[in-house]
């Protein structure tokens, strides 16, 4: 597991990152060893701080309780995340490995169709499938007040 994670630093764009992640799901046979990798995923990720577990940063529209942090550092936006559902876990954490440490505009402007490609949207629940959209609206909405403030100060 840690030698993919070595693999994750040295990756760079976002394009990358998801081509990387089609690869390790293509890896799986069926859904429930993909599901069991994603749970592995959600073990790994980047945990909110405490004081950042506000209704402020809960997702909207997610069946489970999910928080989601931005800081912008170095020009580049690093997200945090917890949610109380081991899958919704692992969703965050696929999603924080592809947008975390990212230019504002890079993220705006990504493309989510590995999420289609690795087979993940078909295989949620209606509801599920309505929280991974509400992550990735409200990561790219960090994204866009990010971008702006940069844009206010140039």
């Amino acid at each position: 597991m840690s030698s993919k994670l070595k693999i994750q630093i040295k990756v760079n764009s976002i394009e990358e990152r998801q081509e990387e992640i089609i690869e390790e799901f293509s890896m799986f046979e069926d859904w429930m060893q993909r599901y069991e990798y994603m749970i592995e995923l959600g073990k790994s990720l980047p945990l909110i701080d405490e004081k950042f577990k506000t209704d402020d940063n809960i997702i909207k529209g997610c069946q489970s309780k999910v928080w989601v942090n931005a800081e912008f550092k170095n020009d580049n936006i690093k997200f945090t995340a917890d949610s109380d559902a081991i899958i919704t876990k692992g969703i965050v954490a696929i999603l924080i490995r592809v947008f975390s440490d990212q230019k504002p505009e890079d993220i705006i402007n990504a493309k989510t169709d590995f999420i289609d490609e690795i087979g993940l949207k078909e295989h949620l629940s209606p509801t599920r499938a309505n929280g991974l959209v509400s992550m990735i609206k409200q990561m790219k909405m960090y994204a866009i007040a990010y971008n702006s403030q940069q844009n206010n100060k140039a």
